[in-house]
């Protein structure tokens, strides 16, 4: 795909960011609360570009949230304010790194690119096949004011002293990689770091500059560490602490996965020989199939020993639903008048974490659930309350959001029963 000025200015948009200021400016004109929300949807919201209206949904912004942010963090909005007004300065030198990346995938989709503004949850997504940047993040400095966020705010401090408006163009090479892939949600942390991965390394090659994320540097620096740790729990169904989270763990650094997905990425390059070749199995990969996204982990020499093998292993240390009390699972004469299910684990489980789901049959057939009535106290059983019919099919799958003491999580299993005449 060629990129020239005349695309470019159609294709990135940054009239969000002055109507949010005009919006803003007439809020602060009054302390007057109940005008505050038209003053916002009729200047911001309802003026706003389709990549607006993406962002609230990425990140599920709503009138509040913007409302919420501008009177809690003034002295924030008044020192980014400048910032975000330069959006339009960056536009030739983004068209040209996305020119080169057209040179390395010949593939290359066009997407508009939206410099937006949202509230403090991004600075850079994607939705529908766009780039959408918010501004408020993304062309933050180091004299950016973070002393009014609370804890749940307090990374970004750090963030805005990395000075993240220097690394603007990078991060639109990254996100348009992302409206190249599959897709960009993964099916389980090896597949979301990966997905991850692919559009840092990819950046890198195409800008010639080194990754700005200090996930990156510090991976580089424990990386056995690192890889033992994540061995462990890249099948897991969320993300954890590895990426987009300020949660606690042992390295004392969030979005480490961002250097796990990169290192992979990094190691099938610099093991391919055909260059281009290696970038365009990046880019179309299907990261939520295993028997796509398996090999190609393995054939960057990553990991020691075959993912395959990996999951076996991890497969076999899973807890499990052992039992259910009351009677074995797939009879056909339960008794109708049960009011309470107890099923059993083969560990002890974390009791902050539950799922039920339906089972294959539907909502047609789901046993429902009165009331969940706790765990056991040892951790290994857990009761419900049902309210059964007779002569009535049930299914019910205990999900795998049950996760035991060590973070593992349940292996799904199927309650499936026939209550008597």
């Amino acid at each position: 795909m060629k990129t020239n000025a005349q695309d470019l200015q159609q294709r990135i948009i940054t009239s969000d960011i002055k109507n949010f200021w005009t919006a803003y400016d007439k809020i602060k004109e009054t302390s007057d609360s109940t005008l505050h929300t038209g003053y916002l949807n009729d200047l911001f919201i309802n003026k706003g570009t389709n990549g607006l209206k993406s962002i609230m949904k990425a990140r599920g912004y709503t009138a509040k949230s913007y409302l919420d942010a501008i009177r809690h963090y003034p002295l924030f909005w008044r020192s980014i304010r400048d910032n975000t007004l330069r959006a339009d300065e960056f536009a030739d030198s983004i068209a040209t790194e996305i020119d080169k990346l057209g040179k390395i995938y010949n593939k290359l989709k066009p997407a508009h690119i939206y410099f937006t503004v949202g509230a403090l949850r991004t600075n850079g997504t994607t939705l529908d096949g766009n780039v959408l940047i918010g501004s408020e993040l993304a062309l933050a400095d180091e004299n950016t004011v973070s002393a009014e966020f609370p804890k749940a705010l307090s990374h970004l401090k750090t963030f805005f002293n990395s000075n993240p408006i220097n690394n603007t163009v990078f991060l639109n090479v990254h996100e348009y990689v992302h409206t190249q892939q599959k897709s960009s949600i993964g099916y389980n942390l090896l597949s979301q770091c990966v997905i991850e991965g692919v559009a840092e390394f990819v950046a890198v090659r195409v800008t010639g500059k080194p990754s700005s994320a200090p996930a990156i540097h510090f991976g580089t620096q424990h990386s056995e560490n690192i890889k033992s740790v994540f061995a462990k729990q890249m099948f897991f169904n969320d993300t954890g602490f590895w990426l987009y989270s300020n949660a606690e763990n042992e390295f004392k650094m969030r979005d480490l996965g961002y250097y796990v997905g990169y290192e992979i990425c990094k190691k099938y390059y610099q093991n391919s020989k055909d260059k281009k070749r290696a970038i365009r199995k990046m880019i179309t990969l299907d990261y939520n199939n295993p028997t796509a996204l398996y090999p190609f982990v393995d054939r960057s020499g990553y990991f020691e020993k075959p993912v395959s093998k990996f999951y076996r292993e991890y497969d076999k240390d899973r807890p499990r639903v052992v039992e259910i009390k009351e009677f074995k699972n797939g009879s056909k004469k339960v008794d109708p008048n049960l009011s309470q299910m107890t099923i059993k684990f083969s560990a002890k489980m974390d009791k902050r974490y539950r799922n039920f789901e339906l089972g294959p049959l539907g909502e047609s057939r789901v046993l429902k659930i009165k009331e969940f009535t706790g765990f056991s106290e040892d951790g290994y059983s857990a009761s419900f309350n049902v309210n059964l019919k007779p002569n009535t099919r049930y299914q019910l799958l205990v999900g795998n959001g049950f996760r035991n003491e060590n973070g593992m999580p349940l292996k799904s299993y199927l309650i499936e029963f026939t209550t008597a005449d």
